[in-house]
């Protein structure tokens, strides 16, 4: 059960990142469009990159889960056994320490904002803690992702990827 909620939390997580690209998609159309017909709409160069940075931040978890990230397999190809469950447990602690910390820090980050009433320098003047929510709430997901597969990996149920799977992402 734990399983099916952590897998559809993941999958919310990329839906809402796709949802990001589509506004995304919305906000550069009607940039567009504004300068083709001679009007302006003001802001939407910063709902543009707050979009973006949803959608990269939100499908993290997702993207992990998939086996889809970049990994340097260089070394661990070379190794078998022990050594390599050792580099992958390593690796795996050293990765969630990392995302523990920058997803404590963009919740402090977005709930700083929230106190201290902070606004974009733009036109648009957007409370900078809105879009905040979208790198904290999408480095949380991403950190409980990592240790998920942490903790998958030292019960020996992590599902590794073979040499070819790894092969489309160098």
């Amino acid at each position: 059960m734990l399983r099916r909620l952590l897998d559809a939390l993941y999958d919310s997580a990329a839906v809402l990142a796709a949802l990001c690209m589509l506004g995304l998609l919305g906000m550069v159309l009607l940039s567009i469009l504004s300068r083709q017909f001679g009007f302006h709409v003001r802001g939407t160069d910063a709902y543009a990159g707050y979009l973006m940075a949803g959608a990269g931040f939100l499908a993290l978890a997702h993207t992990l889960k998939k086996g889809e990230h970049i990994r340097v397999t260089l070394l661990l190809t070379h190794l078998q056994g022990r050594a390599r469950r050792a580099l992958e447990l390593w690796s795996l602690a050293l990765g969630s320490a990392l995302a523990l910390l920058l997803a404590l820090y963009s919740c402090r980050l977005a709930w700083q904002s929230h106190a201290f009433h902070d606004i974009s320098t733009g036109n648009d003047a957007t409370p900078l803690w809105i879009p905040q929510l979208s790198m904290a709430l999408g480095s949380v997901i991403f950190a409980l992702a990592l240790l998920d597969e942490l903790w998958l990996e030292l019960r020996g149920r992590r599902a590794l990827t073979t040499d070819g799977e790894s092969l489309r992402n160098e």
